[in-house]
């Protein structure tokens, strides 16, 4: 508790707590558009509480990985060599992880380009369990490259941990709108599991030893969510001009 008191009276502390909060929510904006693409595909009455159960999850797993963080930061050390490359635990764990995020959108993306009539029919083509264990997944593979770089700030652990549940809590309040968001635009979905592509390869870029600068990534990301906003706005001024052509029963005059 002394420490806990110490701590709160050093502005830097507070500093790199802000710090943190922010990367973190930034972070988990990855996390959070595989959630709610993945959710989406389950029956209306399990998206919630999948969504609820998945953000849960990362929130587990990445104070489980705060408690160990010992052992965390021995993951970056090389285990083998390949042709002269080092790979660490967290190497494999970034390659299999990005490889999976590419598999996993561009089977997405191949069922919205040509979709599957019985899985129309069905209402739902992914288990509440699949879709579980897929956010478990993913989750782990956010988690261990969050907490690495979080330890890289700051070496005081409770302050990592306060980061962590202030961003999952924003993730949990951000959650639902975004599903609901992407639900009713489903030119929003292609341009996400684009998202989770471009990720998939900056974390297997990042397993072979390519740093990117993250600033990059989201710029990117940025800049094509304001094109695609233009493009939501245009349409929908269309519809609305449309609509608004000849008041019905309205017959104009040569």
């Amino acid at each position: 508790m002394t420490d806990l008191i110490q701590l709160a009276g050093q502005p830097a502390v507070w500093a790199a707590l802000a710090t943190l909060v922010v990367m973190e929510v930034v972070l988990g904006v990855d996390n959070l558009i595989f959630i709610s693409i993945l959710t989406n595909k389950l029956p209306a009455d399990q998206q919630t509480r999948a969504r609820r159960i998945g953000i849960g999850l990362a929130l587990i797993l990445r104070l489980g990985l705060l408690g160990t963080v010992a052992f965390i930061v021995h993951l970056t050390e090389p285990v083998f060599s390949v042709l002269g490359q080092d790979f660490s635990w967290r190497d494999l764990i970034l390659i299999g992880g990005g490889l999976f995020l590419l598999w996993k959108a561009t089977k997405e993306i191949h069922h919205s380009v040509d979709p599957d009539p019985e899985t129309k029919e069905s209402g739902g083509s992914l288990g509440f369990g699949a879709a579980i264990g897929q956010i478990l997944l993913l989750d782990l593979v956010f988690s261990i490259d969050s907490i690495i770089t979080a330890v890289g700030m700051t070496e005081h652990v409770p302050v990592m941990m306060v980061a962590v549940i202030i961003a999952v809590a924003v993730m949990l309040i951000a959650a639902e709108p975004l599903s609901a968001f992407i639900a009713r635009n489903p030119t929003v979905v292609m341009l996400a599991l684009g998202f989770l592509i471009m990720i998939g390869m900056v974390l297997i870029a990042e397993g072979f030893g390519a740093h990117v600068p993250k600033g990059y990534i989201y710029t990117a990301m940025a800049f094509s969510a304001g094109v695609e906003g233009l493009n939501m706005l245009a349409r929908r001024r269309r519809r609305g001009a449309k609509g608004a052509v000849v008041p019905a029963g309205r017959v104009e005059r040569a």
